[in-house]
């Protein structure tokens, strides 16, 4: 028996550095989060966890962690490496937006983007800050797309007055990048990618085309009608080799609204869903 202090003693020498880490958890309720702000410390990490009945996705402004589509009843945690105070928002549901705020000295280096989701073909640009303060500083950008074992560099940009750096990138699938300064690195940021849809007249219909790295042909596309619930699916049309479609709109004895809509499994592994701009088409009868 007098043995058991010493036991005790050693199992708690042996806890892992990580192991007084702190998490909050934010719960989603359909048009809210409870509580939509929350304080921790650096390495402490934040919980989000689906308690609606409907899905919902969360995604930093600037980038810096993104959940997958969470389900009824799913979660998803992401520890805070650097302090300062890091917006989101619900980009699937209308749970709105939130903050968590990290205690602790300011990372070395620091990266986010203007538009962590953007349509393929489109640019954004990378900003940082080193924690000096000074230009002249070199730091170089890494990235690693969707599929790749590893990541590889891909800028090397100079920082300006106040130490801080921009570049802009045109990612063509779900890119991660990280700011490396000195011995220092970012936080790692991820920008998704949503295929380009056309959707235009032509010759009395419609030509739909969805524009990316690959080719669609034999994948399809939805066609959808927007009513004062949202978008609903009114046609499905398979692609044709050229990643297009010509078709006839149905006809319909009111003013109405159209797009075209690429669901994620027809997008392919490494990109969001993806919809085109709208038509306003009015029939009488």
């Amino acid at each position: 028996m007098r043995r058991l202090p010493y036991l005790v003693a050693t199992c708690v020498l042996a806890l892992p550095a990580n192991a007084l880490a702190a998490t909050k958890v934010i719960n989603i309720y359909g048009s809210t989060m409870k509580p939509r702000t929350v304080t921790i410390d650096v390495g402490d990490s934040v919980r989000w966890v689906n308690r609606d009945n409907a899905n919902h996705q969360i995604v930093a402004d600037r980038g810096t962690f993104a959940s997958p589509i969470l389900r009824p009843g799913a979660d998803y945690s992401h520890a805070f490496r650097a302090a300062g105070t890091f917006g989101f928002r619900d980009v699937v549901g209308k749970a709105g937006r939130g903050s968590v705020h990290v205690r602790g000295a300011p990372a070395s280096v620091t990266l986010g983007v203007a538009a962590p989701i953007v349509v393929y073909g489109t640019q954004t640009t990378l900003t940082g800050t080193v924690s000096n303060g000074k230009g002249g500083e070199t730091v170089t950008i890494g990235a690693q797309t969707y599929g790749e074992a590893a990541r590889r560099q891909v800028a090397t940009v100079t920082t300006g007055a106040g130490g801080g750096f921009a570049f802009t990138i045109t990612p063509t699938i779900q890119t991660t990048y990280v700011a490396m300064w000195k011995a220092a690195s970012s936080q790692v940021v991820t920008v998704q990618v949503r295929p380009k849809l056309t959707f235009v007249p032509f010759e009395g219909r419609m030509y739909a085309k969805v524009v990316g790295p690959a080719a669609y042909p034999g994948h399809f596309i939805y066609l959808q009608r927007l009513t004062p619930l949202g978008w609903i699916s009114v046609a499905k049309y398979t692609l044709g080799p050229l990643s297009g479609r010509i078709f006839a709109l149905p006809r319909r004895c009111a003013a109405t609204t159209y797009h075209v809509y690429l669901s994620a499994d027809q997008a392919g592994a490494g990109y969001l869903d993806g919809w085109s701009g709208t038509q306003r088409r009015r029939r009488r009868c």
